[in-house]
């Protein structure tokens, strides 16, 4: 498609670029928002529709699996015509979806808005990972990606703690006011600070985007980093679904000691993610190389430790430790993974997230059905087969990179 066709092309400028940047990061924790603001809503959520607990956490269920497929195609839209109008579409529409389920009673509506919330929270997020790698280049882009993490991580720490002030004064219905009023605002500064950052518009070219994909998903060190970090991001899943169970039915506390737990571990991968920001420079494979063997470490040691003694206080230690090098495992990855096609940055940014929900999503639940939510032995085991895994890859990733460099090809770190 003709360049000429799109209509005048709003460039971002050079004095705004500051601005656009902290809108950009400001957008990067909206999937999580997304999800956990309405968290401590949910069972007034049920009572106010007259459903069941699975019906509402099936909002939930709905909004992960449009939001990770959604991001397997974005990429290629938002790549062939551009991150900006499409970005701003993406908000409009979201806030639109946001006051539909707070306006309505209909279980089913609140379903279709939240599958609609998924795809654009899937260009939004997707679209804004791509702009640093338009924007920026060598250490500063390496310095962005690299907090990335960090910076998505404030979602799942601040949304249920804001989201559960906002029900005990307005009801769950305020929730989703909250996202619409945050999109609303975010576009009116868009509007007038933002701009697009693509080189070249080219159209959609289908037999060029598979292409793309196909050179993708054949570099090795790519799509094995993508499984590293599904395994990284599953074993935080997989505490997700055992620890309140581990919490309450083995420990008998409340829930609300569980949400306390759920907030330190929280910190403990945005904690993985500020040592990961603070090593960037250190050599990649030998950094990630230590990082497991500490994770090994640490496995071992709480699966012996059960055998001793076994509390609240052992399991959220050993998480906690578990969960920092997980996150720091994220941050190097993401980071490896984003750099690797510049030229392709919505396409690969899309790919990596859609490919790595997809690892999630099948391995978490499958680890968590293999070894039940029954107690701290359970967990280590269910810690000790991921990060098992995560070794045998991250060996394949180590000797396929000597083989690389003595063939003098080089890979971007």
């Amino acid at each position: 498609m003709d360049i000429a066709t799109q209509g005048p092309i709003k460039r971002i400028k050079q004095n705004n670029q500051g601005i656009a940047t902290f809108l950009s990061l400001a957008l990067i924790p909206l999937s999580g928002f997304a999800i956990d603001i309405y968290i401590p809503s949910l069972p007034s959520m049920g009572v106010g529709l007259h459903a069941g607990s699975i019906q509402v956490q099936m909002t939930i269920t709905i909004f992960l699996i449009s939001y990770g497929l959604s991001q397997l195609f974005v990429g290629s839209l938002l790549d062939s015509y551009g991150r900006y109008k499409i970005g701003l579409g993406g908000l409009v529409v979201f806030a639109l979806a946001s006051i539909i389920i707070g306006m309505t009673h209909n279980i089913y509506l609140i379903y279709a808005m939240r599958a609609v919330h998924g795809i654009t929270v899937a260009l939004i997020v997707v679209s804004k990972r791509a702009y640093f790698v338009d924007v920026f280049t060598g250490d500063k882009l390496k310095y962005y990606l690299s907090i990335f993490t960090i910076i998505w991580s404030t979602g799942p720490i601040l949304a249920p703690f804001l989201g559960g002030y906002l029900q005990d004064v307005f009801g769950w219905q305020s929730n989703f006011y909250f996202l619409a009023v945050y999109a609303v605002v975010i576009l009116v500064l868009e509007i007038i600070f933002g701009g697009e950052t693509l080189k070249e518009i080219k159209g959609f070219d289908l037999g060029r985007i598979i292409k793309v994909y196909a050179k993708m998903i054949r570099t090795a060190h790519f799509t094995l980093g993508l499984v590293i970090l599904g395994f990284a991001y599953s074993m935080v899943m997989v505490y997700n679904m055992t620890g309140p169970f581990i919490i309450e039915h083995e420990f008998h506390l409340t829930p609300v000691v569980a949400g306390y737990c759920s907030l330190i571990l929280g910190l403990a991968w945005m904690t993985g993610g500020f040592i990961g920001k603070a090593t960037i420079n250190r050599p990649f494979f030998k950094k990630l190389s230590v990082n497991i063997i500490l994770q090994i470490f640490f496995v071992v040691l709480m699966l012996l430790s059960v055998g001793f003694v076994s509390n609240l206080f052992t399991l959220v230690l050993f998480a906690f430790l578990i969960h920092v090098t997980a996150g720091y495992t994220y941050n190097n990855y993401f980071t490896f993974s984003m750099r690797q096609f510049p030229e392709n940055a919505a396409i690969a940014g899309g790919l990596a997230g859609g490919i790595v929900y997809v690892i999630v999503s099948i391995l978490s639940y499958a680890v968590v059905f293999t070894i039940p939510a029954k107690d701290e032995r359970n967990l280590g085991l269910s810690y000790a087969l991921l990060i098992g895994l995560s070794a045998v890859v991250m060996y394949a990733v180590v000797r396929l990179n000597r083989k690389r460099t003595k063939a003098g090809q080089q890979v971007i770190l």
